[in-house]
């Protein structure tokens, strides 16, 4: 008995790149050959199906009925080569307005984290590590923001959007990487401010350079490690059931919705590395600020523990808004049973989180506050 397995990628296109269904070509007789198929369908294996071989004009016929109609077996326990976004679903009046209201919202968060990394950069008392995080957390912030908000907008402009399977898989790694490194990013921004309160004349010397490229590559990596495992779990599942995601934008709870495969093992796997991370990240943020607490309380000058604690303020902010709509959307119980109330959920962190960052620490910072004075004031001498 001989075995051959092909790919039907292979037979059917030789671009297309995804999951890999399994031809096992059995001589169990002389002169008879068939071709079964083990095919899954919510979960569950069926006994084989009998197929008889293809001949190279069928193959060549389905090969024109795909690229006429891409993703037409989405239904029928197949291929997903595409997706498409449902968005809000509103009436027409609604989702412009929307639409003016995000537009605004985005040019927004460009505007304050751009402005911030411009202020950072170009003001010399801004040379410090605390400013130095705080330009990283802006560039996230951008980039965060960029890779939902744009196709949102075209959502909203178009009703639905059609996004194909690589790129859907794209904006899910790079979304999954800005998260998890802002989640890195703000526990080392807990940690810089920790020793900047309860070691100050350590400070210097504990955050050389080198320590912050250190602590700032260190996010970046666990960020990038999360989302290369984070991405190759989900996009690994079978997505048969439709090509229809109820959501603006590639998120684990929506495509979960559509997996037909067993998924149980892949999602243990998501749900700890999620845990994973907003655990350990809000570990080292506690603990840091328990430690600043305590330093602060044995500060005996009211104006001393006003001027510590407001330092401090504006990065809780950061760290409550953020981590508690995280918590919300990925570590709840029902993930994905409820995607009205993600979807206005995810528009807060995805949207205004980033937009409002900014905002949160200047408007709490008195030098921020001055260095932009001075900046609008230089703009309006040379004007």
């Amino acid at each position: 008995m001989m075995i051959f397995i092909l790919s039907v990628d292979q037979l059917l296109s030789n671009t297309e790149q995804g999951f890999i269904f399994l031809f096992i070509w059995n001589l169990m007789r002389p002169f008879s050959t068939s071709v079964f198929i083990s095919r899954l369908e919510g979960g569950q294996e069926e006994s084989p199906l009998k197929y008889s071989v293809l001949a190279l004009p069928q193959i060549n016929s389905i090969q024109r009925h795909r690229a006429d109609n891409p993703g037409f077996m989405a239904e029928n326990g197949t291929l997903v080569t595409e997706f498409i976004l449902l968005g809000f679903q509103l009436q027409a009046e609604l989702q412009m307005g929307l639409f003016f209201v995000f537009l605004v919202l985005y040019l927004i968060t460009m505007a304050g984290n751009l402005g911030m990394i411009v202020l950072i950069r170009s003001d010399s008392r801004f040379q410090t590590p605390m400013y130095f995080f705080l330009s990283h957390l802006s560039f996230l912030d951008i980039c965060y923001s960029s890779v939902i908000v744009p196709q949102l907008l075209e959502t909203l402009n178009t009703d639905k959007m059609v996004i194909s399977f690589e790129r859907c898989a794209t904006q899910f790694f790079f979304f999954t990487l800005c998260a998890s490194t802002e989640c890195f990013l703000l526990a080392v921004m807990a940690y810089d401010r920790y020793v900047a309160v309860c070691n100050p004349l350590l400070y210097v010397t504990a955050m050389t350079p080198q320590t912050r490229l250190g602590l700032v590559a260190g996010a970046y990596a666990g960020g990038m490690l999360n989302s290369v495992i984070r991405t190759g779990c989900t996009f690994s599942i079978s997505f048969c059931k439709s090509n229809q995601v109820d959501f603006f934008f590639c998120d684990l709870p929506p495509l979960m919705k559509l997996a037909c495969s067993e998924t149980r093992l892949r999602e243990q796997v998501i749900y700890f590395l999620a845990f994973l991370v907003i655990t350990i990240s809000i570990s080292v943020i506690l603990i840091s600020y328990l430690f600043i607490i305590w330093a602060i309380l044995k500060i005996r000058a009211v104006g001393g523990k006003a001027k510590t604690f407001s330092t401090c303020a504006s990065h809780m902010t950061a760290v409550a808004l953020f981590f508690g709509t995280l918590i919300f959307i990925y570590l709840k119980g029902n993930m994905g049973k409820s995607l009205g109330k993600d979807k206005i959920v995810s528009v807060f962190y995805t949207v205004l989180i980033p937009m409002l960052n900014p905002m949160i620490y200047s408007l709490r910072n008195k030098e921020v506050k001055e260095a932009l004075k001075k900046a609008l004031d230089r703009t309006r001498v040379s004007k």
